[in-house]
């Protein structure tokens, strides 16, 4: 006796049901999770990768049966992460700022929290930067390819004129040691390390900000929609809940 189509259906529609999960977890633990030094989003310390990305991420996943584990996950300086994720395969970067220019560069999950890039300057100097082309009589220190960099560049600020260096905290002495005049940072993450290098934080002010956006987790463009859609359903599962508070409160 030949089986209903409907029934086919059903049956197929239910067995699509039962392996979708194990599909999505599988799919999950293949991609290559990266991220850098941004407290207090993601960091190491000693020893351990943590962060409110990070124990969001965590969380995710074993919401959608992933075995990640924060071992898993690289931590690399921004201008190579960056291009991995441009070219894939299979790569996460995070926590990336959401922008105009990066849209089409990469696939899009969370968001994770709202973020302000501004400029820092020492208050000693008393700089004021009314507009963006206030920001060209300075030399600002940048990371190659992070958002603050792309955003003086685009207020029109001259290559020359832009100190690029790997990491943070050279950033934050620099500015101290007056070798720039503004820093193009995320906020929070630039007080982390003003703090973390024995600096004072009220001697320092935020004189303007390029932009206020989100941070999320940025895909490789080869990733699976499927896979992004899992990943973006167990997020908004763990923000919806009192474990969200918690992992925010344990670094803000």
């Amino acid at each position: 006796m030949k089986m209903p189509l409907l029934i086919k259906a059903l049956i197929f529609a239910g067995t699509s049901l039962l392996m979708s999960p194990l599909t999505s977890a599988n799919e999950l633990n293949q991609l290559n999770f990266i991220t850098e030094s941004y407290p207090p989003y993601n960091f190491k310390e000693k020893g351990k990768l943590q962060g409110i990305a990070v124990d969001l991420l965590l969380a995710a996943t074993k919401r959608s049966s992933s075995t990640l584990t924060a071992k898993q996950i690289k931590v690399l300086p921004w201008p190579r992460a960056y291009k991995m994720a441009e070219t894939g395969p299979n790569v996460v970067l995070f926590s990336t700022t959401r922008t105009d220019e990066r849209e089409q560069k990469f696939s899009w999950v969370g968001p994770i929290s709202p973020t302000r890039i501004v400029l820092l300057a020492k208050k000693s100097n008393s700089i004021i930067i009314s507009s963006p082309s206030d920001i060209k009589k300075y030399t600002v220190g940048a990371i190659i390819d992070d958002i603050g960099d792309q955003l003086v560049q685009k207020a029109g600020v001259k290559n020359s004129s832009i100190k690029h260096v790997a990491k943070a905290a050279s950033l934050a002495k620099m500015l101290d040691a007056g070798r720039i005049k503004l820093w193009a940072y995320e906020e929070n993450v630039a007080r982390w390390f003003i703090k973390q290098e024995g600096l004072n934080n009220s001697d320092f002010e935020a004189v303007y900000t390029l932009k206020e956006s989100d941070l999320y987790y940025a895909f490789s463009k080869d990733v699976k929609k499927e896979t992004l859609e899992v990943l973006q359903k167990s997020i908004d599962e763990v923000k919806a809940t009192a474990e969200f508070d918690k992992i925010k409160a344990d670094y803000l």
